[in-house]
């Protein structure tokens, strides 16, 4: 796998993440150079044959910004019978997952090292996905970054493009202002219904594991706002 995309497809705008340098560990490193031939799929500005990826056709869900994996790794486990595609620029917790995914010997999922909005523009066919999942996203909390929140207009227009009519999208935060800024900005999406309709939030999805992180918060007295929406 390379760090950087050498196709180039086109320059972006503002980028909702950065690459911090975190360094992976020797286990991760190893799983990267090992494993990333069995999961990981390169990035190419074609759409993905999801059938001939998975080698069945079955039900497709992404999950986008998967962090160090947990949540991934455990519904890919709980559910042989969804392929699952998981997104993260960050290399250590590629190889966290990639580890993770190995010890299970999981045959439905795969992993792309790649920017979430050119994967989504380029990499995925209409209505190719039933399922999606952004869990706490970075809600850049500072008002003059907020232009680089994942959530905007135009990315909902990309996940309006993937998910297939019928579909899921799951959304989880734990910073207030930006789960209300998520409900604004997908409320006013006529590709997407509120589930949650007047209450706007919905209770944690079982299929939502309980991470790390969010156990952290919760012993620091954190809330977490959840949403899910139906593609119209």
């Amino acid at each position: 796998m390379s760090e950087k995309d050498p196709t180039d497809v086109r320059k972006r705008g503002v980028r909702s993440f950065v690459l911090r340098a975190g360094r992976a560990t020797a286990g991760q490193q190893r799983a990267l150079a090992e494993l990333w031939p069995k999961y990981g799929v390169e990035f190419s500005p074609a759409p993905l044959n999801l059938q001939s990826l998975f080698g069945r056709t079955a039900p497709c869900m992404l999950e986008i910004g998967f962090g160090a994996g947990e949540a991934l790794l455990e519904f890919a486990s709980a559910h042989p019978e969804i392929d699952c595609i998981g997104i993260e620029v960050h290399r250590p917790g590629v190889g966290r997952l990639l580890l993770g995914a190995e010890a299970a010997k999981l045959s439905n999922l795969r992993l792309i090292c790649h920017d979430a909005v050119e994967v989504l523009q380029h990499q995925l066919a209409p209505a190719a996905i039933a399922l999606v999942h952004i869990f706490f996203p970075d809600p850049w909390p500072k008002k003059r970054h907020h232009k680089r929140r994942l959530i905007q207009p135009a990315f909902v227009e990309l996940l309006a493009q993937v998910i297939a009519p019928g579909g899921t999208l799951r959304l989880a935060t734990d910073w207030e202002p930006y789960a209300q800024h998520m409900r604004e900005v997908i409320d006013a999406s006529p590709a997407f219904a509120n589930i949650a309709v007047d209450a706007g939030f919905v209770a944690r999805s079982a299929e939502r594991v309980l991470t790390r992180f969010e156990r952290r918060g919760q012993r620091l007295g954190h809330g977490v706002w959840d949403l899910e929406y139906r593609r119209a």
